[in-house]
């Protein structure tokens, strides 16, 4: 479905805490590259952000704390 976060898709979440927006591509372990923007599937992140739409928002744990994303768009 069109704005549903699934594998392969590129999401462009805000990030509340730091007032920035980031955009993040899901893909399988092999292809990740956090450092351009592509995550593992199996990232805690890429397993918030899966089956959600537009406009959503997710939490979700990190070393660092806890985390607030809205999605901004989905492509």
């Amino acid at each position: 479905p069109e704005g549903r976060v699934v594998f392969g898709a590129t999401v462009t979440v805000y990030d509340v805490d730091t007032d920035e927006e980031y955009a993040y591509c899901i893909k399988g372990q092999s292809e990740s590259d956090p450092s351009n923007g592509c995550i593992s599937i199996s990232s805690p992140i890429a397993q918030a952000l899966l089956g959600k739409e537009e406009g959503d928002e997710v939490s979700f744990n990190t070393p660092g704390g806890k985390r607030v994303l809205e999605i901004v768009e989905v492509g």
